[in-house]
């Protein structure tokens, strides 16, 4: 097991020369990094916003990747497994704006047919998305006493990444699809944040495994993130994060995406049942990605900070991995 830092105030990301400050490795219960970032070319910042509601999941991207920008949506109906996907990428990022710290400002991407807008508030969060026969309009308020996950994995000096992972938040709003309009509400929907500011290698691949309950959530992480001595594997109980620092063990069978998936490690006993498997892949030349994202139920059990062992079933949400050239 790796001893991680707990960072308790502020921190830039970078030294002034665009390196990885050392004083910012460690994990976070609130966004306290600042992603002062520098330089041009392998520096990737996004926001994804995935939303889970008793008939449908919506997932949501804004990014940039400096050279391009690549933003879309989502959406699933759990009922009758139809796919609604909406992609668009404009050059040079054009069209997207990310603020450079988790939690404030607004994050946008347009371009391409979509359009999209997180408004960060003292309150919570305003969540805005339109494209082709959808149209989403949402809010997720922050609970008093709600923490999220922060981490920066080091790979080293001059490449680096931070995360945030914020998991549970109740979400209500309005989701239209063509002449269908459906509302939900917060006593059983919940968003899931993915927030990334970093400098990434050229080929990459991950692990990530989220799912949520009322009261409970559990935040896996994999393959990016082994023998740097950070993770992103977290258990959350009543709003409050419980850090687990060990590389954790993904087992799944990528001819059948459907059949479960056993994450494990010394305080993850995780299986992973899935209902509907996504595929989406591009194919830009220089840049490709290829992810497999599977949504579903989870079982097991994961050990909270003082030894007692929580209970994972019936947590919703889904386990993905992702190859990424960019």
């Amino acid at each position: 097991m790796t001893a991680e830092r707990e960072i308790t105030s502020p921190v830039d990301l970078c030294l002034p020369d665009g390196r990885l400050d050392p004083a910012a490795v460690g994990w976070t219960r609130r966004p306290l990094h600042r992603a002062n970032l520098r330089g041009w070319g392998r520096v990737k910042r996004w926001e994804y916003w995935g939303i889970v509601t008793p008939t449908h999941i919506v997932g949501l991207v804004a990014s940039s990747l400096d050279y391009a920008g690549t933003h879309g949506v989502y959406v699933l109906d759990r009922a009758t497994g139809r796919e609604l996907a909406e992609d668009a990428v404009t050059p040079l990022a054009r069209g997207v704006r990310m603020p450079d710290r988790s939690g404030t400002g607004t994050a946008s991407a347009r371009g391409g047919g979509v359009e999209l807008e997180f408004a960060q508030h003292q309150d919570g969060t305003t969540i805005s998305a339109t494209a082709s026969g959808f149209r989403l309009e949402a809010e997720a308020p922050l609970v008093p006493g709600h923490e999220s996950l922060g981490v920066v994995v080091p790979w080293g000096r001059h490449r680096f990444q931070y995360t945030v992972k914020d998991l549970g938040r109740p979400v209500h709003g309005r989701l239209t699809l063509g002449s269908r309009e459906v509302t939900f509400d917060a006593s059983d929907s919940f968003a899931v944040l993915d927030h990334g500011r970093g400098k990434w290698r050229y080929s990459v691949s991950w692990n990530w495994a989220a799912g949520c309950a009322p009261g409970r959530a559990v935040q896996l992480g994999g393959r990016w993130t082994d023998g740097t001595g950070s993770t992103e594997n977290a258990l959350f109980v009543d709003g409050r994060t419980h850090k687990m620092g060990d590389d954790l063990t993904w087992e799944y069978d990528r001819t059948d995406w459907l059949r479960p998936w056993r994450i494990t490690g010394p305080r993850v006993e995780a299986e992973f049942h899935p209902s509907h498997a996504r595929t989406a892949r591009t194919n830009l030349l220089v840049v490709s990605s290829d992810t497999h994202q599977c949504f579903g139920d989870f079982t097991g059990r994961a050990q909270a900070d003082d030894g007692t062992w929580v209970d994972l079933d019936g947590l919703t949400g889904w386990a993905e991995e992702a190859r990424n050239r960019w």
